[in-house]
């Protein structure tokens, strides 16, 4: 299964099924301004105005002028210095969700990569390659520097990856991959090293295991109701629907489905002398819906990300300058209007 990834509109459902082990490309639409902010790149590189990263050193050297024959080998260096991770590798699916994010970003056409970029991280996403990246290592306060690094190396034929089971070099990977080493042009590597993709993909497993974990927990819990032969009553929309929470809602909402035509249920409508039901059973929606609320609200936030153009500097195409910020600094804000999640039912 290959998820084509549209910049700006990746969703929890894409996000799900890269982690679960599908291939991913980014969609062609984005690839015609992706060409146009390599071409602005291509003409500042060559240029004499100084540019930050394009034909400029890095962080305290940005001062120092980079000639337009060394910059592949300037980008080559910038990947490498930064392969100090370290620590057990980082799980195959985090690793290849990042690589996934890393194409959304590199396709909002703001980081100037060439569409060859892509297509080798595609090629990666669907050949099996997964570089062996490190846990540990310089993480979102200037860009996930060394976990990107670590994955850009394997691009170069550089550091070490995983296919088919087996751990070999990143040279040794691309070969038997049919994959040709890339060779960087102006800002490239720095655009592959800046961003937020490691901390994101983390993040996301994480926000994702624990939506699935609530939508098991509806499940085990309507099961529970029909063994202790509950009632439905709690789970009315007009109760939920006086405290309105959303998630409480979406909870109640979601057993009442679970528990319709129930036989067990129907057998004790009539000469049940209970009351009600113990906390345990009646008060799911409060309990459940309160933390699936929370977890949604996270997905949200970083649904936002997944979609970010974090590196620096970042290319505006629509007026062809090259500006210095800060995106790539880890700190995501709540979004406030409510998107799609992954839904529970």
């Amino acid at each position: 299964m290959t998820i084509k990834l549209v910049p700006g509109k990746v969703d929890a459902g894409d996000i799900a099924a890269i982690l679960n082990g599908a291939a991913a490309i980014l969609d062609s639409r984005a690839l015609p301004r992706v060409e146009k902010a390599a071409a602005i790149i291509a003409r500042a590189a060559a240029g004499d105005a100084p540019v930050y990263g394009v034909n400029t050193g890095f962080g305290k050297l940005a001062s120092t002028r980079i000639a337009p024959a060394d910059t592949a080998t300037l980008q080559r260096n910038l990947i490498l210095s930064h392969c100090c991770g370290m620590g057990e590798a980082t799980p195959a699916d985090v690793v290849r969700l990042m690589m996934a994010l890393k194409l959304v970003s590199l396709g909002r056409g703001a980081s100037g990569v060439r569409v060859t970029v892509i297509r080798q991280i595609e090629a990666l996403l669907a050949s099996g390659v997964v570089p062996m990246v490190p846990v540990q290592g310089s993480v979102g306060a200037s860009g996930d520097l060394a976990p990107l690094a670590h994955f850009a190396a394997v691009m170069l034929g550089e550091g070490e990856a995983l296919l088919g089971g087996a751990r070999m070099t990143g040279g040794a990977a691309l070969e038997k991959a049919g994959i040709a080493p890339l060779v960087l042009c102006a800002k490239e590597g720095l655009a592959l090293i800046n961003g937020t993709q490691f901390s994101t993909a983390w993040a996301l497993k994480g926000a994702i295991e624990a939506h699935r974990n609530c939508a098991t927990a509806l499940v085990t819990g309507a099961l529970s109701v029909d063994a202790a032969m509950g009632s439905t009553t709690p789970f009315r929309p007009e109760i939920h629907a006086l405290r309105g929470n959303p998630g409480q809602i979406a909870a109640g909402k979601a057993l009442m489905a679970l528990l319709e035509g129930s036989r067990i249920r129907d057998a004790h409508l009539e000469g049940d002398t209970r009351v009600q039901d113990p906390y345990c059973l009646r008060c799911q929606p409060q309990v459940t819906g309160a933390a699936l609320a929370l977890i949604e609200q996270a997905l949200e936030t970083l649904i936002v990300e997944a979609n970010a153009a974090t590196d620096n500097p970042l290319v505006l195409v629509d007026t062809g300058e090259i500006v210095s910020g800060g995106n790539f600094h880890a700190e995501p804000e709540k979004k406030k209007k409510k998107k799609k999640g992954l839904g529970i039912s």
